[in-house]
Order: C-alpha cells, then sequence, then structure tokens
C-alpha cells in the first residue's frame, strides 16, 4: 500500500508576491503584476504534490479572520482540509520579485497567536497516524509556541509508526535534532544557511557542507538533504553523499523552491524510490517551481524531463 501523505504547518501566510522589472531601494517602484495566495510551508507542499497528482492531507492551526484564500485553495486542489481554526488573522509575507536579477526580496510579518492548548489539540488530531503514513512538517512557529513544539510533534508520529520529514530552522529544527534517536525525523532538509546555523559554523564549500550533513545523518537520520539554490542540492545518507544538479533556470519566481524540493521528496518517499532517484525528482521539482508564481508546479511532463536531465557527483567521504 502507498504511503498516505500528509502536512503540518504551525504558522501559515498569505503570502503577497510583487513582481517589478528592476527593484530599486529607496525609490518609487512601480509593480508588473502584484499576486495573493495561501502558502506556508506545508501549504506549498500539500499544492505541489497535488500538482503532481499526489495531494496531501494538511494540518495545522489557521486564522479565521482571513482563512477563506486557503480554503478556496483547499478546495480546488482537492485537499484534506484538517486544519484547527483559531481566532484572529493569518500573517502576511510580501515577495518582492526583482526580474532584472532573479532574485526575491522577502518580507515576513509576525504569524498567529497560538497557545499551549492549541498544540495539544493538534497532537491529538494528529493522533490517528501511523505506519501507513509520510508526514511533512515544515515551516516556522507562531508566536506563543515553545521552541520544542516540533520536536514533540515529531516524538509522537515516530512513536506512531509515521515517516517524518522536518523543514525548519532556528531553535526549532536544534530543538527536534535533540530529540532522541528513536524520536529523530526520518529527514531533514534545511538550507546552507539553515544547516550553518545549527552547526554554528560557516560550510564555505561544498566539502564542508557534505561533513556536516554526514555527521548529522550519522547521529540518526537517515536522510539529510540540503537545499543549495543554483547548486542544486546534496543528499547525505548510507550510502554516502551526493550533489544532484542541473543547469540554471531562468527564473520567474524563486518563491516557495524549497518547498517544492520537499514536495518532491515526499512524492518520492510514496513512489519508494530510490536515494538517487528521489533526489533527481526532488530537484526537479524545485527547478520547475521557479517557472510558477505561487504554490503550483507546471505538468508533470515537464518535471520527468527535467528529472531525467539531474546531473548526480558523488563528493568526498567524512
Amino acid at each position: 500500500m502507498n504511503a498516505a501523505l500528509h502536512t503540518v504547518t504551525l504558522n501559515p501566510a498569505l503570502d503577497q508576491t510583487v513582481t517589478l522589472d528592476e527593484l530599486r531601494a529607496g525609490g518609487v517602484n512601480l509593480a508588473r503584476a502584484a499576486q495573493l495566495n495561501a502558502g506556508g510551508k506545508g501549504v506549498n507542499v500539500a499544492s505541489c504534490l497535488a500538482d503532481w497528482g499526489h495531494p496531501a492531507t494538511v494540518h495545522g492551526l489557521l486564522g479565521q479572520a482571513n482563512s477563506r484564500p486557503f480554503e478556496q485553495l483547499f478546495a480546488a486542489k482537492r485537499l484534506p482540509d484538517r486544519m484547527l481554526r483559531l481566532p484572529g488573522d493569518n500573517r502576511v509575507n510580501i515577495k518582492l520579485a526583482d526580474l532584472k536579477s532573479g532574485l526575491t526580496t522577502d518580507i515576513n510579518l509576525p504569524g498567529l497567536q497560538a497557545a499551549e492548548t492549541d498544540l495539544r489539540a493538534l497532537a491529538a488530531s494528529l493522533a490517528g497516524l501511523g505506519a501507513s503514513d509520510c508526514v511533512a512538517l515544515a515551516g516556522s512557529l507562531p508566536p506563543g509556541l515553545p521552541p520544542d513544539s516540533l520536536a514533540r510533534l515529531c516524538s509522537q508520529l515516530k512513536r506512531q509508526g509515521a515517516w517524518v520529514l522536518l523543514d525548519s530552522s532556528g531553535p526549532a529544527l536544534a530543538a527536534a535534532l535533540a530529540n532522541p534517536p528513536a524520536a529523530l525525523p526520518d529527514c531533514v532538509k534545511p538550507n546552507r544557511e539553515e544547516l550553518e546555523q545549527w552547526a554554528g559554523r560557516p560550510l564555505a564549500t561544498l566539502t564542508e557542507i557534505a561533513h556536516c550533513a554526514q555527521d548529522l545523518q550519522r547521529q540518526g537520520i537517515a536522510r539529510v538533504v540540503v537545499s543549495l539554490g543554483e547548486q542544486g542540492a546534496l543528499l547525505a545518507d548510507s550510502d554516502g553523499a551526493r550533489l544532484a544538479s542541473l543547469p540554471p533556470q531562468r527564473p520567474l519566481s524563486t518563491v516557495g523552491a524549497g518547498d517544492a524540493l520537499v514536495a518532491g521528496l515526499m512524492a518520492a518517499r510514496q513512489q519508494r524510490l530510490s536515494g538517487d532517484d528521489s533526489l533527481r525528482l526532488a530537484v526537479a521539482f524545485a527547478a520547475a517551481k521557479l517557472q510558477c508564481v505561487g504554490p503550483h508546479l507546471p505538468e508533470p511532463q515537464l518535471i520527468r524531463r527535467l528529472a531525467g536531465e539531474v546531473r548526480l557527483q558523488t563528493l568526498a567521504a567524512a
């Protein structure tokens, strides 16, 4: 039986993406276009999975006051909605997409205020997940929740037998990675900066990144995937460390590429792909996402073509 896919988003957001010919700091900027999308890491992951043909059930905490865009997305993509509703507004994140440079500037506002009782209610709603389930714990924590919130959810899901992927940063990531071995996630996906923050040192070269990822993998995490932007992504597992890359892609928007990478890893897990093929598919998801504004992927045929073009390079063992 194929694994059922689930995402958990504690800090969802409305992403306001403003497209500019060129961003001029300190000046008046005329937008070419603006688009509002329901987002947050887990929501983005579920949306991309739906475009691949494998919709995930969405769990998490959602503000009632501006929930309509999320509900419209869930309905349009047939995503089973198990989000708990809280009083108040979800945060708004402003994304300034500079077409000339290909860079995106993010302005992220504070999230919905949550409480320990909300976390306990969410944990209770996840109690039925088990060995046939694949769960992505994705994103930051809203104000009011302690740094170990994701660590606690990860520990619970592992006890229940679920396969868990964690994509977070800062104290929330550090707390989850400090869990006992049996409660560690099966896969983590930091980017370079997040891995450096966890390690407490700069990682200037691919070799240093690979060695750090392998150190983390040896602590009990089966797969460590580090997203590296234009360089691709690095996988450390029991077979060693490999870098997957594609020729540079001209992006329409870089927003959500890391979330698409996570969606690719989830899809690969459901399809029972090998480590190498999982990495190929994940990098193809991320590259394809560059052509879309909002939490969407292009046609699956493009993703399959890109996956076939991914180049794998074995890196020196630590």
